[in-house]
């Protein structure tokens, strides 16, 4: 059998207004000025910077910062979630061939909240979030650890994601990946742009 892990946000599906609202209510509520969405966005999956002391100025992430991100993205995440064009249709055509997973840096419960309620959650019968692992994407652990879920290895196992952090970690673990520019980033050079073109590297990888 063959898998493929899908990251969650900016690869599936745009949850870009949850999470700039998210971190611009913690900011506000620290004293911070708001931030400009795309600003955030672009640098929310920077695997380079420190995001606690990026959007926070903390070097780790304090109990008030979690506590308010989790309260006010727990009421807010299902708000404007769009699946990206073509998504769906993708999913529905690769679960006859694939076994198929989310690796998201998000909680996984509201993961599988956000997959639910755009009606994408049922195609994933595994679906890991940061709290799923010790160490969250670029580190290979959740890679590492849906491929011994599902008994796979890893040349039969590709990762699909908008981040570098999403690469790093499927790099890390050996497994192939592609890096896909309709998501949060902006990527110069490596990424592809269509789902219809992701389709055709997923399955001239597998000769399927």
């Amino acid at each position: 059998m063959h898998l493929i892990i899908f990251d969650m946000d900016g690869t599936l599906i745009n949850s870009g207004f949850a999470i700039t609202n998210t971190i611009n209510y913690v900011r506000t509520n620290l004293g911070l000025e708001e931030l400009e969405s795309n600003y955030i966005l672009e640098n929310v999956n920077d695997p380079n910077i420190n995001s606690a002391e990026f959007f926070y100025g903390t070097k780790e992430f304090t109990d008030k910062q979690t506590k308010l991100f989790g309260e006010y993205y727990n009421e807010h995440c299902l708000h404007d979630l769009v699946v990206y064009d073509g998504i769906k249709e993708l999913i529905d055509t690769l679960k006859n061939d694939f076994t198929l997973a989310v690796a998201t840096n998000a909680n996984s419960v509201y993961a599988k909240k956000m997959l639910n309620h755009v009606e994408l959650g049922s195609y994933f019968p595994t679906i890991l979030g940061y709290d799923s692992v010790s160490k969250p994407k670029p580190h290979p652990e959740m890679v590492n650890k849906i491929l011994d879920k599902h008994d796979i290895l890893k040349h039969n196992a590709q990762v699909i994601g908008d981040s570098h952090k999403d690469i790093m970690a499927a790099t890390k673990a050996g497994v192939d990946s592609v890096l896909v520019n309709w998501g949060f980033s902006n990527h110069e050079k490596d990424a592809i742009e269509t789902v219809e073109e992701l389709k055709h590297r997923i399955y001239n990888k597998f000769n399927i």
